[in-house]
């Protein structure tokens, strides 16, 4: 129980349904679609489609999906990869003879092919009850009609002014006279209403032939792009098989690679057998986990890629033996880089959308365009803001995750979920990029070693390391002196100048039928139930 004489804000608990997301207008809209009779995968799509209305800068049709679903809470979870891939052109020769030797965030070449509008289409399709032109009508309205823009959502356009200044399409859309749209003001953007009208109509062909598709194909193609009209109608999603760890009695679900979803199950294995410290927030507890951030993500670098391109030795990454390795390795007393420590044994921006229905279906759903605003390349007539997740690449010939034909790259998001005695009894996901394996171990960890409820686990501070400077980033609430004594221990910190991530979940209570959600305050959003 927190303290009520405090700020802050309890779980939501209720029976029938339901749906936590980042944004109120997202939240409430799930809930109508599970009060329609829809589903929780079709509340998820509902959501994700609002989302990318009214908090542009995370989402967008332009983007990916991934998704973990659990029918009547199975434990058979259905993995989604909704994806995209690089063009059928792009490989490592072609771009050296183009000149590229960096795959620049505003660059078509850090645009792969979007998936995220094939997965809504394949798996409302596939596990949802209500058509997708009914799911997408809440969207619309509020892209033609308007939507206000709250406090996280002005934050963060502010945060990215020069980012959508360095598109000119973007910026007809996100600003005027120069300047982000107000707190408080409403926001309209009808092309974007008139591009999922015409999803809402046409489905996946929709968007992946046609005029969209011409018209996004011609964008990239004129920045010097190597996107053709048959990469959009190549676009396909896959069916894959969560991969799991064991962790204080539960089996924690993820997405299988390309995904980071392995490396939060590795740091979580790395985790299983170290004492816990009384406080969360002691420099010998954050010294531990920032030693697991910064070998987990190491690992993450040297072996995460593309399966279907790669061989990617999950099972050796996910054994304990690894793990042990690891975790030895981290001196209790000094930062340190792991080196050698990685080598294997002998045999190797984003919105996230929990929901439950009435019917116990689960629902774990992660839509994104990457950093904000992805790539800033945005069509002139549609409005759509393509992802820049191409920088997943690396442009190094004989990396597991170099650029290729029909590639995926190494992605940040990850829906979860957990397991216990045959039943899913949770869905959750942290937002934020790079930042999300390191707050699943955080989440996970904060429920299970410190006895918080969901939504204390989400609002307790949140640290990691940066996984390409070595920079840990640590937020506000964590007291200087445990900060002094970090750095005394070889830590580079800096305090988080914005709040690190996001997220939400919703645990499932089998034996009274209660639900309990929580949405992370560091966002506008909220958990809502009935």
């Amino acid at each position: 129980m927190r303290n009520l004489e405090l700020p802050g804000r309890s779980p939501v608990m209720s029976t029938n349904g339901m749906a936590a997301t980042s944004s109120p207008l997202a939240t409430q809209t799930a809930i109508d679609v599970l009060k329609a009779g829809g589903n929780a995968m079709d509340a998820s799509i509902a959501a994700c489609a609002v989302q990318c209305v009214v908090e542009p800068n995370s989402t967008g049709i332009g983007g990916d999906c991934f998704a973990l679903y659990a029918p009547q809470g199975s434990t058979d979870v259905v993995a989604f990869n909704g994806s995209g891939r690089a063009p059928a052109a792009a490989t490592l020769e072609k771009l050296t003879e183009l000149g590229v030797t960096e795959l620049e965030q505003t660059s078509p070449h850090a645009v792969i092919v979007p998936g995220a509008v094939d997965a809504w289409c394949r798996l409302n399709a596939d596990h949802g009850r209500l058509p997708l032109a009914e799911l997408l009508q809440p969207a619309i309205d509020l892209a033609r009609n308007g939507y206000p823009v709250t406090q996280r959502l002005y934050s963060d356009f502010c945060h990215l002014k020069n980012h959508i200044k360095s598109n000119a399409n973007l910026s007809e859309i996100f600003l005027q006279d120069g300047d982000v749209p107000a707190f408080g003001s409403l926001h309209r953007n009808p092309r974007l209403a008139s591009a999922l009208e015409m999803i809402a109509k046409e489905g996946r062909d929709g968007f992946y032939s046609g005029e969209l598709a011409q018209e996004m194909v011609d964008t990239l193609q004129e920045l010097g792009g190597l996107h053709t009209l048959q990469d959009f109608a190549d676009v396909e999603g896959t069916y894959e098989k969560s991969i799991t760890t064991e962790f204080r009695g539960h089996i924690v679900h993820e997405c299988p690679p390309q995904g980071q979803g392995m490396i939060a199950l590795l740091m979580l294995n790395m985790m299983r057998d170290v004492p816990v410290d009384p406080d969360l927030l002691s420099a010998d507890r954050i010294h531990m986990e920032l030693e697991t951030c910064r070998r987990g993500y190491a690992a993450r670098g040297k072996y995460l890629a593309d399966p279907a391109q790669v061989k990617v030795a999950v099972a050796e990454l996910l054994s304990q033996k690894y793990a042990d390795q690891l975790r030895d390795d981290i001196d209790p007393n000094q930062a340190r880089h792991p080196e050698e420590a990685l080598n294997l044994p002998p045999h190797s921006d984003t919105v996230y959308i929990s929901v439950v229905d009435k019917d116990r279906n689960i629902c774990s759903f992660i839509n994104t365009v990457f950093d904000g605003f992805g790539s800033a390349i945005t069509t002139p007539k549609s409005g759509i803001v393509f992802t820049n997740r191409g920088q997943g690449f690396v442009l190094e010939e004989g990396h597991p995750n170099c650029i290729a034909p029909h590639k995926r790259p190494l992605h940040t998001i990850i829906p979860g979920m957990l397991e216990k005695d045959g039943k899913i009894v949770m869905s959750f996901g942290v937002m934020g990029g790079h930042y999300q394996a390191m707050g699943h171990l955080q989440f996970l960890t904060r429920v299970f070693d410190y006895g918080l409820d969901v939504q204390a686990a989400q609002d307790a501070p949140r640290f990691m390391v940066d996984p390409f400077t070595g920079e840990v980033e640590i937020e506000g609430a964590v007291a200087e002196s445990v900060v002094e004594e970090l750095r005394n221990r070889g830590h580079e910190i800096a305090r988080a100048v914005r709040p690190i991530g996001g997220s939400q979940a919703v645990a499932i209570n089998w034996d009274n039928g209660v639900l309990t959600g929580g949405s992370d305050p560091r966002k506008d959003g909220c958990a809502i139930g009935y």
